[in-house]
């Protein structure tokens, strides 16, 4: 495997040959039309992911640090002591993307916020573990000190999905990863290794999930 690196803004670059269909780049401003509420909360530079035709699939900003919550006692969490309903971040797609269920998401600025799916066997096996990032619209999410609760949650990014179903991104504990980095992992998806305050955290921004 073989490594590039780009070190604009200190922003590392991880892409392999075999995989090469996406790369990042950094982005020197903040994310646009978003409140002066969250824009406080997110860092001013985000990661912007580009396809092999060098076009934006989507930006990503950060938040800065993450609160602490109380360690719920549930088995395959990876986050444990982040609140259910955090804002993590916000993501903008310039023009249609996509969720890990293949759900369609129209152009625009969606806020991040951390959930769990529940252990009711209606989602066994679709992930490692539980950790989940569900997409708001930013213009329906109006708290950013909000911590929605699971159902709440969903009817919010029911708005992003346009679906029953909310709209969501896969979340990780990366090992061994660069940050920031966006990285291969397996035959199709592509994950971004970041850290917010101190918590590494993976993204999985490009793939789909067959469970």
């Amino acid at each position: 495997m073989k490594t590039s690196f780009f070190l604009t803004l200190a922003v590392t670059v991880m892409v392999a040959p075999l995989f090469a269909q996406y790369r990042m780049e950094p982005v020197g401003s903040p994310a646009p039309d978003l409140a002066p509420a969250f824009q406080a909360l997110v860092e001013p530079q985000g990661y912007r992911i580009l396809d092999a035709a060098g076009k934006a699939f989507c930006e990503v900003w950060l938040r800065k640090s993450l609160p602490a919550g109380a360690k719920p006692s549930e088995l395959a969490v990876a986050f444990p002591g982040i609140p259910h309903g955090t804002l993590l971040g916000i993501i903008r797609f310039p023009a249609r993307g996509a969720d890990r269920r293949g759900q369609t998401l129209q152009p625009g600025v969606y806020t991040m916020r951390y959930s769990l799916y529940p252990v009711d066997g209606d989602h066994q096996g679709v992930a490692p573990q539980r950790d989940f990032a569900l997409l708001t619209p930013a213009a329906e999410d109006k708290d950013p000190a909000a911590t929605p609760n699971y159902q709440t949650l969903v009817e919010w990014s029911r708005k992003a999905s346009a679906t029953p179903h909310p709209a969501v991104l896969e979340l990780g504990a990366p090992s061994g990863a660069n940050f920031p980095s966006f990285a291969a992992q397996g035959e199709r998806d592509w994950v971004l290794n970041v850290k917010i305050g101190g918590t590494a955290m993976s993204f999985l921004l490009v793939g789909k999930s067959e469970a």
